[in-house]
């Protein structure tokens, strides 16, 4: 795999806690900040995947959102 080299600006105070987490955890700040960043896009890649799943069940089953909105609602009541 090829890699690229990325350069970075943050404050100060945001590096101290970088430094501070990566100490912590055993980890490199480049470790830290690359684990970091490959979290927050895994989990927008299942937030994209969850949506469209929904969009689809929805679709399927003819669920309009003042549907949804209202279940949310009945559900919140019963609870």
């Amino acid at each position: 795999m090829a890699l690229a080299t990325v350069n970075l600006a943050f404050e100060d105070d945001f590096i101290r806690q970088i430094d501070y987490f990566a100490n912590n955890e055993s980890l490199t700040r480049t470790d830290l900040i690359y684990n970091s960043i490959k979290m927050y896009i895994n989990r927008k890649q299942k937030l994209q995947e969850l949506y469209a799943y929904g969009e689809k069940i929805a679709k399927e089953n003819k669920f309009t959102e003042e549907d949804i909105i209202n279940d949310i609602k009945e559900y919140r009541k019963n609870k």
